[in-house]
């Protein structure tokens, strides 16, 4: 059978750059738990392999999105480490949740009185709204849970939690406001590990630790505090072989809808990666990579499965086919190219496509499952 990886791009991802990601968050917080968020497949990085690495670096508490996710996970990692569901218990699915150790963010007052119903006494989180209005019980919501005979008393409540919507904007008044609410439902409601934080919740300072942060795209080297350094090591590094050259020396047009037109002697290279592949649409024009210490261009439109670079300004002897051009990490930093996007880095991170040779360094990349997928409990 052909190796479905000749000629693919490689997507390059850092499992010991995780790993220290992750410690460099745990040193931040103090006494507070540092967890890890490893929803949408560990943003795009394969949550089969982030999963192991974070939990050998110490981490004992991971949070999923999705049910599915859980399941995948719990069968990955085995008993011990604690796993949440942000998006809490389908209806029918509550028994199966807590048969397998997994504890669900209820979100609402019918959340918890379904839970009530028919798995009392299993561990939950409940997580309020403090004015994202997306998730969680709002404040009337709380007095009704605390004003209903018996239906507080029998939850075991893990964590109680809430999201913060505006935390990598330090001054806005909207995280002072956010914390005030849950602190507010915190005092009216039976002791439990309290949890605000994300990724740039964290750097807010330790007011917003609580108990427990959960870290998200920080860890997988997105930069939580915009407008400063990065304080995190790239995780992620996407590599596409040139296929082929162009070389124009008359004005000619390049890619769908003649968008580029060239106006030098010019050489183009062409490379395998498209917006099938999560290379955004929205970077025809605008992204770059880098061959060397060269910057190359993206000129004309991101199609399906292919770009075009300007390489003109390349040395000769240092492009020709096959040569690898960098598109993302080392020096094309993930937010720096999101922004050319008009997006985060997030979307770039959870784009990224199945059609990548994906390679894994780091301490423990040898001792790491192969596709979460193997693992994969369908809900009964």
């Amino acid at each position: 059978m052909a190796d479905k990886a000749l000629g693919a791009a490689t997507l390059t991802i850092d499992l010991g750059a995780l790993a220290a990601n992750w410690r460099l968050l745990r040193t931040r917080v103090g006494a507070a738990e540092c967890a890890a968020v490893l929803k949408a497949d560990a943003y795009g990085t394969g949550a089969a392999r982030a999963g192991p690495a974070l939990a050998a670096a110490g981490c004992k508490t991971f949070f999923v999105a999705q049910v599915e996710e859980a399941l995948d996970l719990r069968a990955l990692l085995g008993p011990r480490p604690d796993i949440l569901v942000l998006n809490g218990a389908p209806r029918g699915t509550e028994m199966q949740l807590a048969e397998a150790g997994l504890v669900p963010v209820l979100n609402s007052f019918e959340d918890i009185v379904a839970w009530s119903g028919c798995a009392a006494g299993h561990r939950v989180a409940v997580q309020f709204d403090t004015g994202m209005t997306r998730l969680g019980l709002p404040e009337d919501e709380v007095k009704r849970l605390i004003a209903t005979d018996g239906l507080l008393a029998s939850l075991d409540v893990a964590y109680w939690l809430s999201h913060l919507a505006c935390a990598e904007d330090v001054d806005n008044p909207m995280n002072a406001e956010q914390r005030a609410v849950f602190v507010a439902a915190l005092q009216s409601l039976p002791s439990a590990p309290a949890s605000l934080a994300n990724s740039s919740g964290i750097f807010l300072g330790s007011d917003f630790h609580f108990d427990l942060v959960r870290p998200g795209v920080a860890l997988y080297g997105g930069n939580p505090t915009p407008g400063h350094d990065n304080p995190m090591t790239p995780v992620v590094r996407l590599e596409a072989p040139i296929i082929q050259f162009h070389h124009v020396d008359s004005p000619k047009s390049v890619g769908y809808g003649a968008a580029h037109r060239i106006k030098r002697p010019s050489r183009i290279a062409t490379i395998p990666v498209g917006y099938a592949d999560g290379y955004l649409r929205a970077l025809g024009g605008r992204g770059y990579g880098f061959i060397g210490d060269v910057r190359v261009p993206v000129i004309g439109r991101v199609s399906m499965d292919l770009i075009t670079l300007d390489v003109s300004d390349v040395p000769p002897a240092d492009v020709r086919i096959g040569t690898a051009v960098t598109l993302l990490g080392g020096p094309v930093d993930i937010d720096a190219l999101a922004a050319r996007a008009d997006t985060i880095s997030y979307e770039l991170l959870t784009s990224l496509g199945p059609r990548y040779r994906r390679v894994y360094v780091g301490d423990a990349a040898q001792n790491s499952p192969g596709q979460m997928g193997s693992y994969h409990r369908r809900l009964v």
